[in-house]
């Protein structure tokens, strides 16, 4: 009854918003230095609330709605990062079995084995048996998990807005100094994108090396955009024409140049990490997403209320 109640709610007070949501993996078991990230179990009961309670639709149709004031009543949007595989073995076989439409924007220049950078920055700290780490010439002691997840975020946030070949270094010299080996490759191949396309879920571009875009001068911003777009077009053979910007806060990561970059390029949305819902009077090149991070149903879809109403 709970539920039900939001439902009505929802279509009474949130008419006319399409609400994204955000997702990077669904892991097949919890990962200590990855708590916000739904294991399977918990992404099944978020994708049977959806079904339940929400209408989820692809993104062209949730942008047909838009356009033509057709949109159904708790429109909703299910989206994926960067082109983890974990995406193609446990969250795709969920997604079928409540028949919810995705978007899964790859990074192309980690389809080739080598992790994104925040991956192996998180995996340096991620080693049990491992009590201290040489960090920028410091040697750190390690204690539990929330401490090596607060070291780990101060790293990502010192790395995140260097050029990427910079960026790139300094995690390689880490490596280095602690003689670490890289973990299995986490990412889909060119051959498991093509199968995740087959198997009925949109490929979006995500850029190739997922740089801070706004930074870059614009034939940079551009050679990143478009040869995505070519990449995954090659790979899945299909029409690739929807974009995630990298990081994707609107003004911080990217700016109106890069918008007109991702248009020009041929896509027709592109999507940001600004949280909220986008409406009829939003671009389609800056429609926002949001994901709410509780682990209990009912906590969910309130916040996916909220969310949806007063944004």
């Amino acid at each position: 009854m709970f539920g039900w109640g939001l439902s009505v709610l929802g279509r009474i007070a949130a008419r006319g918003k399409l609400s994204i949501l955000i997702y990077h993996q669904v892991l097949a078991e919890a990962d200590p230095m990855r708590p916000s990230e739904p294991t399977a179990e918990v992404f099944d009961w978020q994708m049977a609330l959806l079904a339940r309670h929400f209408t989820p639709l692809s993104l062209d149709d949730a942008l047909d709605g838009l356009k033509n004031g057709t949109l159904p009543a708790n429109a909703v949007c299910v989206t994926f990062d960067d082109g983890y595989l974990n995406n193609l073995t446990v969250a795709q076989p969920i997604l079928e079995k409540y028949r919810i439409p995705a978007t899964v924007y790859v990074a192309t220049a980690f389809s080739r084995g080598v992790n994104m950078w925040n991956d192996r920055v998180i995996h340096l700290f991620a080693e049990a048996q491992r009590d201290a780490l040489n960090l920028g010439g410091e040697w750190v002691s390690l204690g539990g998990w929330p401490q090596r997840r607060q070291l780990a975020e101060h790293w990502l946030r010192q790395l995140k807005y260097l050029p990427v070949e910079q960026r790139l270094e300094q995690v390689r010299a880490l490596y280095t100094d602690n003689t670490l080996a890289e973990q299995p490759p986490l990412m889909m191949t060119p051959e498991q994108v093509r199968t995740l396309s087959d198997k009925g879920i949109v490929i979006g571009a995500h850029t190739v090396n997922h740089p801070i875009l706004k930074v870059l001068p614009a034939a940079q911003q551009q050679q990143e955009i478009q040869q995505s777009k070519t990449e995954l077009e090659d790979w899945t053979g299909k029409e690739v024409r929807h974009f995630a910007y990298p990081n994707g806060v609107e003004g911080k990561d990217l700016d109106g140049d890069t918008m007109r970059h991702v248009q020009e390029a041929g896509f027709s949305t592109a999507v940001v990490t600004n949280w909220g819902t986008s409406d009829a009077d939003t671009s389609p090149f800056a429609l926002r997403r949001f994901t709410p991070w509780d682990r209990s149903a009912a906590r969910f879809h309130l916040r996916l209320l909220r969310n949806q109403v007063f944004s």
